[in-house]
């Protein structure tokens, strides 16, 4: 079917003189002619990356390219580096397809030249409504057959596994890992639009980096999921390079995005079998959301690397509280003028009671640090000697931290 859609965008490039491009209505590169002449940085990247960057598209969509009926001359913008353009949209009976885009740096594409390419859109919809519906049905076999893997019914999951091996779409059953992208929104915002499809390209420009039948995706309500499958050969991309490639792409997404704050990757570990993918996926979930509600772990936060934070992730930490572990700390952290001490214990007990090393990470006299830890054990109520009563605290800073009720400076 590309086949098509190039011999269209080459003979509509040829009859009006300049390069044309065609995106799809989410603004990813479906066919391109040949490019001589000048282009910005915008359709450089675009034809380089097979996707416009997500502030690219917010502009264009402020601009009103997804309502128009009719062709648009959309303006420059120095701050993306985007020269004017003649934007002709694509729609199928009213249903917005994509988009055929012209460079206009002069100003000079004529009323002519934009009803040539008019005239050509039926056809051109037709070619493209038939390469979305094939795609899309592809697609949509995929999405289903990734999110049946994370069901909770073996017979399920059973069958999912017997439909992507008879689809062709993975090469075998065998080692697979779950990987976790989440957006962060600013100020505890749900994401919005451009944030949901920037997190979608993310996901599509992993998989194209990682190889063909090596994985799958899934985008869901608030993250998105990357499933690496099995049969990906000697020379495989590592999971630990695709989790930094993932992370590094998030970043670069949600960069250009005022809505959000950052992008977080959680990693589950490796099963042995697809039947078993909803296991590592439980896992790579958990992290992400670990990572969330913990900068300082990191973009990327595996499973494996938690420590007691495993623990704690599957408890309903909200409802169990920090008192519910140790009421006395619950009353330090009530009181901001507590902080110092908190961190104090925190470290204390990190470093296994070592009162030597405790001083010497924190540069205190250890008279200081003996003052501080008999301040904690009398507003806490507690004795630091009591090997219980330190596992307790340990843990209720640990839970503080993951709720976020304790947030050390450090």
């Amino acid at each position: 079917m590309h086949t098509e859609l190039q011999r269209i965008v080459d003979t509509m490039a040829a009859r009006v003189g300049r390069p044309a491009l065609i995106e799809d209505r989410r603004q990813r590169v479906v066919v391109y002619s040949e490019h001589t002449g000048l282009i910005d940085d915008v359709r450089r990247s675009s034809i380089l990356r097979r996707h416009t960057t997500p502030e690219v598209i917010a502009w264009f969509r402020q601009v009103g390219i997804s309502d128009a009926r009719r062709p648009v001359r959309t303006p420059a913008s120095p701050e993306l580096d985007l020269l004017p353009r003649v934007c002709v949209p694509i729609r199928h009976q009213d249903l917005l397809l994509g988009f055929v885009w012209f460079i206009d740096a002069a100003g000079d594409m004529s009323d002519e030249d934009i009803a040539t390419v008019t005239e050509a859109v039926p056809d051109l919809s037709l070619a493209l409504y038939r390469e979305n519906l094939l795609g899309e049905l592809t697609s949509q076999r995929e999405a289903e057959a990734a999110r049946t893997l994370l069901s909770d019914a073996p017979e399920t999951r059973a069958e999912a596994v017997r439909s992507l091996l008879a689809d062709g779409i993975v090469g075998a059953d065998g080692e697979v890992t779950a990987l976790v992208a989440k957006l962060v929104a600013d100020r505890g915002q749900p994401l919005d639009d451009p944030a949901r499809v920037a997190l979608e390209h993310t996901l599509v420009a992993t998989r194209r980096w990682i190889g063909p039948r090596e994985a799958l995706h899934l985008v869901r309500h608030d993250h998105g999921v990357l499933l690496l499958c099995c049969g990906r050969g000697t020379n495989r991309v590592s999971t630990e390079a695709v989790a930094e490639h993932l992370g590094a792409s998030l970043r670069s997404a949600g960069g250009g995005l005022p809505s959000v704050a950052r992008g977080v990757v959680g990693v589950g570990q490796p099963r042995t079998r697809l039947h078993d993918t909803v296991a590592s996926y439980q896992e790579a979930l958990q992290a992400a959301r670990v990572g969330v509600q913990l900068p300082a772990l990191g973009p990327v936060v595996a499973w494996a690397d938690l420590g007691i934070y495993r623990v704690l992730a599957r408890m309903d930490a909200q409802q169990l509280g920090v008192a519910g572990v140790h009421p006395g700390l619950e009353r330090l952290l009530r009181d901001e003028a507590n902080q110092v001490l908190l961190e104090t214990l925190e470290t204390y007990l990190d470093l296994a009671g070592n009162a030597h090393a405790t001083a010497q990470r924190l540069r205190l006299h250890r008279t200081t640090l003996y003052y501080r830890l008999q301040r904690v054990e009398q507003l806490a109520e507690t004795d630091l000697k009591d090997g219980n009563e330190r596992l307790c605290l340990h843990l209720a800073l640990k839970l503080g931290r993951l709720t976020g009720h304790y947030r050390p400076a450090r």
